[in-house]
């Protein structure tokens, strides 16, 4: 299950003073820049976007020279290498600047500063909506754990309304920024089986069951996705329709993996075959 590790909250607490948002940095879809003074895609040449991201899913962290070199030319940096990557730090700090309403100087010694030999992008004053949400998501499951499940649906479609499409979509990654999209994406499914469970659990198994056949669909190997649209099948007087669901992946499973679905999946088959009167414990697969 994913956490939000480390929290950042929506201001700053510097010198006993509360410092107001100046700035928000979208990564969950393309690249985005958000302020008082801009709203915009960040439309710079792909490798500063690459810079720019490194940087903000890494806040507060020293990102070495070294790594962002890797991440920006692989195995194969030109010879230039130092003085390009010294010229795209300048362009990010220029981006902040027009969206913070600082100088460059003032965004060089305040938000992106030279550290350790690297780089560091303070989170100070800056919000990055992949931390938002990993900290909805994680208050969402929270307040499901503590019985509160109209608090912890709407913290759940909150997390996942901050998505505007496949993160960082815009922007070219190497290894570091790959790894970090895979986590998130698997976060976005994690989030997603929770949210959908717990409308289940609410009552609202009719209301889900044309989300799940687009998400089956969209992860046709995805056994956890498939038995939650069986059991919302089921639940909602569609026992055949249900089944039918596992014998597709099932089918799917073997001829193109060559293993069978794993034994919740055919616990629940076995509980649908066998249920006359479908209840919501009944068609449990923990």
């Amino acid at each position: 299950m994913c956490a939000a590790g480390q929290l950042y909250d929506a201001s700053a607490k510097v010198d006993g003073t509360w410092e107001p948002v100046r700035a928000r940095l979208g990564l969950l879809g393309p690249l985005r820049l958000k302020s008082d003074e801009v709203d915009e895609p960040v439309s710079v040449a792909p490798k500063i976007r690459t810079v720019l991201a490194m940087l903000a899913m890494h806040p507060d962290q020293a990102v070495p020279v070294s790594v962002l070199t890797r991440e920006l030319w692989s195995e194969d940096p030109p010879v230039t290498a130092a003085r390009t990557l010294q010229t795209y730090i300048l362009n990010v700090r220029k981006l902040l600047a027009k969206a913070v309403g600082l100088t460059s100087a003032d965004i060089a010694d305040q938000v992106l500063v030279t550290q350790d030999n690297g780089y560091s992008l303070r989170s100070r004053g800056l919000r990055f909506d992949w931390v938002d949400f990993l900290q909805s998501a994680d208050h969402g499951r929270a307040s499901l754990r503590a019985g509160d499940s109209d608090t912890g649906i709407r913290e759940l479609e909150k997390a996942l309304g901050m998505w505007r499409g496949s993160v960082l979509s815009d922007v070219p990654t190497g290894a570091v920024l790959e790894a970090r999209r895979l986590m998130l994406d698997e976060c976005r499914l994690d989030t997603i089986e929770a949210l959908i469970d717990a409308r289940i659990e609410a009552g609202a198994h009719q209301r889900v069951i044309a989300e799940l056949a687009s998400l089956t669909s969209e992860h046709p190997f995805h056994e956890g996705l498939h038995a939650q649209y069986m059991r919302a099948l089921a639940l909602n007087g569609r026992r055949a329709a249900a089944l039918e669901v596992f014998v597709r992946l099932r089918s799917r499973l073997i001829e193109e993996i060559g293993i069978e679905p794993g034994y919740p999946l055919h616990e629940l088959q076995r509980k649908i075959l066998n249920s006359h009167t479908v209840a919501h414990a009944s068609l449990s697969v923990n």
